[in-house]
């Protein structure tokens, strides 16, 4: 059973578990399929995704194609028995799903039909979601919409940002993936359609969507915050500049000031900047300023020549 070609398609951190895990338990890996490597940070150094690192430290061929939409054909002559995809980050070539004799499959992150697409994770915590999980499916070509196989759920806790839950998902998946594995590679596996009714989106987080709306009460602020940390980053607007919010918790009080505008820093202590929201306040705890470093509220005091009480947040 083992013995099986398996073609693993991911680039992410939750793929690289996924790998991980496949590899522990000796299934035979033929190659990795991963996103070219990219220039990142200021430096512009370049950056292997980490799937590529794990495979390279186990001798397994890597491909890193630019567009594997026009470059499959020699992953398609490698004639895997499986595709694995786990956050791979392209739409994947009918012709090569069809390519393995057993079949292709998704490790997805979450509990389809929920959250099809590119920031399940995310779009779980910003829309206040207290469970989610991991699905794995047979792969068709609309995305994420095969049949199910497997589910496994996780609660999603106040304190979990979209860092914190993506790694408890990846062991979730991972584990999920070998507990499932024998009966798809056997063929005694079942699988149920997707309810079409239920189906929700979650696209990749765009500019527009990392923008803190302080309009929404202070519970959606929140989990905008936590569902945008630690990437891509929610941001606000201060007096023309972009001021990153990486921390913050609703907060129940001060009522005098329940008629400011939403947006308003109504108070700055050791507490963090309270600040008014369109139904009740949200403090921010730990924030950045564009070409500075992450800090505390309560470290930022003494030298405050930045905010103020009164500054409205755009």
């Amino acid at each position: 059973m083992k013995d099986k070609k398996i073609l693993f398609m991911g680039t992410a951190t939750f793929s690289k578990e996924v790998l991980e895990k496949l590899i522990e338990n000796n299934y035979s890996i033929i190659a990795v399929v991963t996103q070219p490597d990219r220039y990142v940070g200021r430096k512009k150094e370049i950056k292997m995704p980490e799937v590529k690192e794990v495979a390279l430290a186990h001798n397994i061929p890597v491909y890193q194609m630019q567009s594997i939409k026009q470059d499959y054909i020699e992953l398609v002559e490698l004639q895997p028995d499986l595709i694995i995809t786990a956050a791979y980050g392209q739409i994947i070539p009918e012709a090569l799903l069809e390519s393995a004799s057993i079949g292709a499959i998704n490790v997805h992150a979450s509990l389809l039909p929920m959250y099809r697409g590119g920031a399940p994770v995310h779009q779980a915590i910003i829309d206040g979601q207290d469970q989610t999980g991991v699905t794995i499916m047979y792969m068709v070509k609309q995305m994420d919409a095969g049949n199910i196989i497997s589910q496994a759920k996780i609660d999603i806790l106040d304190e979990y940002t979209t860092g914190v839950l993506y790694d408890l998902l990846a062991t979730v998946g991972a584990n999920l993936l070998i507990e499932t594995l024998p009966s798809i590679i056997e063929g005694t596996n079942a699988s149920i359609s997707q309810d079409s009714d239920k189906v929700t989106f979650s696209p990749i987080i765009t500019r527009d969507k990392e923008k803190i709306d302080f309009n929404k009460d202070a519970r959606a602020v929140f989990n905008q915050v936590r569902g945008l940390n630690p990437w891509p980053v929610g941001y606000t607007i201060h007096k023309g500049n972009s001021v990153k919010l990486w921390s913050g918790f609703v907060y129940s009080g001060p009522k005098q000031f329940n008629n400011a505008k939403a947006g308003t820093i109504v108070d700055i202590s050791s507490l963090g900047m309270v600040v008014s929201t369109g139904d009740g306040f949200y403090v921010i705890d730990e924030f950045q300023v564009a070409g500075k470093r992450r800090m505390f509220v309560k470290d930022f005091l003494n030298g405050n020549n930045l905010f103020f009480v009164g500054d409205v947040f755009e």
